[in-house]
């Protein structure tokens, strides 16, 4: 990643230079894409998510927000320790690490964030990667079988083996391809040393959320048969390759 700071009155932004030359603080406002006529859609929750073609390509931005009790209190906004501690700034960094290192990920475009005395609000854009769908939507339409299973159990040991820890590893992350699986938003995510017991905990996280949304509706040993267990051993394959 080719970085470069831009600075004005109320925010910092980084961004890729060798993606996108020109960025400013329009890029981070959906209202400015949506007068451009290149809005695509933009969805409320937690996220804030917009997506836009832009001269980079079509792209994803996020707008960071709190969940849980604290977000009442707090909503966008994060206690200021650093630039570089900042959540947009971290992530679009770490992603760019991961990229290099060959790893199925958005790629990063521009992060920013706004100081507002001892807090501050962050966004990121990320290119959008065209032709899939989340793990949740194939488990929804009845399309996850033992074979994605094991592409998905190959996906994370990849990433485990490169020391990867994602903060939030759920079905809604992991983007599938035709020929391709993707791990995305690695917000809070970082690089570790791989160890058995973090890496089996974010193996628990996804187990939870394919439960969370229906996994078992077909009885706890057909998913184990036929879902997890072509996971783990794919996973374990990998890992150990």
């Amino acid at each position: 990643m080719q970085e470069q700071l831009r600075k004005d009155a109320k925010a910092v932004i980084l961004f890729d230079a060798a993606v996108a030359p020109q960025v400013d603080d329009r890029w981070f406002a959906p209202d400015y894409w949506r007068g451009q006529g290149v809005l695509r859609e933009q969805s409320g929750g937690r996220g804030g998510i917009a997506v836009m073609a832009t001269p980079a390509g079509e792209c994803v931005l996020r707008h960071y927000r709190r969940g849980g009790l604290i977000a009442a209190l707090l909503g966008d906004r994060y206690l200021w320790r650093g630039a570089a501690a900042t959540r947009s700034f971290a992530e679009l960094r770490l992603l760019g690490t991961l990229a290099a290192r060959g790893l199925p990920v958005p790629r990063g475009i521009a992060a920013r964030y706004v100081r507002h005395g001892l807090f501050y609000s962050a966004d990121l854009i990320m290119q959008r990667i065209d032709g899939t769908r989340t793990l949740a939507e194939c488990l929804r339409d009845g399309q996850l079988n033992s074979a994605l299973a094991g592409r998905v159990g190959t996906l994370l040991a990849d990433f485990h083996r490169a020391g990867v820890w994602h903060a939030d590893l759920n079905a809604h992350n992991i983007l599938v391809g035709d020929d391709q699986l993707y791990l995305i938003d690695f917000d809070r995510g970082r690089l570790r040393q791989p160890a058995a017991g973090w890496q089996r905990a974010n193996l628990q996280r996804l187990r939870r959320s394919l439960v969370k949304l229906g996994a078992l509706q077909a009885g706890e040993q057909v998913f184990e048969r036929e879902l997890w267990q072509p996971l783990i051993l794919q996973y374990e394959r990998t890992l150990n390759a």
